[in-house]
């Protein structure tokens, strides 16, 4: 069976839109295309390196798939070589064939076809931005791990990572370490059931038991 790793470059608030430069995706309005470029450094260097070691395909959403597809054919610089040779699995709705080698559409519903490869032989199934498709794969429960890098930057707006329709459950961290720019780099995997527990005292106050009657009330 693969494995689904979902990859991002994030904010603190979660928005993962054009981390590489100003024209990289400016819809919606988004004003700060290139949020990451000043923060990059060795440690996230031999980060990126670990995470392309492994085999894998890549598996993205169509508006990733063009912005792969316009540079990564077009420059030497790494690692172009490796994303040009893997396969490229892409969810679009769009007709006519994908003009990046290796490149394959998916059939039919995205998640069950997502579910499908995962089920059949071959590397790992990695993901780089892509917030529709990897929001969708979140829901269904599809994701194996999540490789995080999470900026010290706030950008108020933009496209998230995650909804809230993504299914709950605990995390367990399976690494993490931090640039010397502040930027936490940290990967997750799936634990279980959200757990829970509550601090409150075992015979509530009586200006708790007034608060709770008014959320009861809808007066809160």
């Amino acid at each position: 069976m693969r494995k689904l790793v979902a990859a991002f470059f994030a904010s603190l608030d979660g928005v993962i839109q054009a981390p590489g430069g100003p024209e990289e995706d400016p819809t919606g309005g988004f004003a700060h295309g290139g949020w990451s470029f000043h923060h990059w450094d060795g440690v996230m260097e031999e980060h990126m390196g670990e995470s392309f070691s492994r085999p894998f395909d890549l598996l993205l959403g169509r508006r990733t798939y063009d912005i792969f597809a316009a540079h990564w054919p077009y420059t030497d610089e790494e690692p172009a070589g490796l994303f040009n040779n893997i396969t490229k699995y892409v969810a679009t709705s769009e007709a006519g064939p994908l003009a990046w080698q290796n490149s394959v559409k998916l059939e039919g519903d995205v998640p069950a076809a997502v579910a499908r490869l995962k089920q059949g032989d071959g590397p790992d199934l990695l993901t780089q931005g892509s917030a529709v498709l990897v929001r969708s794969l979140l829901a269904a429960g599809l994701v194996d791990e999540l490789s995080l890098m999470i900026f010290p930057v706030l950008l108020g707006r933009g496209k998230r990572w995650h909804g809230e329709d993504v299914e709950a459950g605990e995390w367990e961290m399976l690494s993490s370490r931090t640039s010397t720019t502040g930027v936490i780099l940290s990967r997750y995997r799936p634990k279980g059931p959200v757990t829970t527990g509550s601090f409150a005292h075992s015979e509530p106050s009586a200006a708790e038991r007034a608060r709770r009657a008014k959320m009861e009330a809808g007066t809160w």
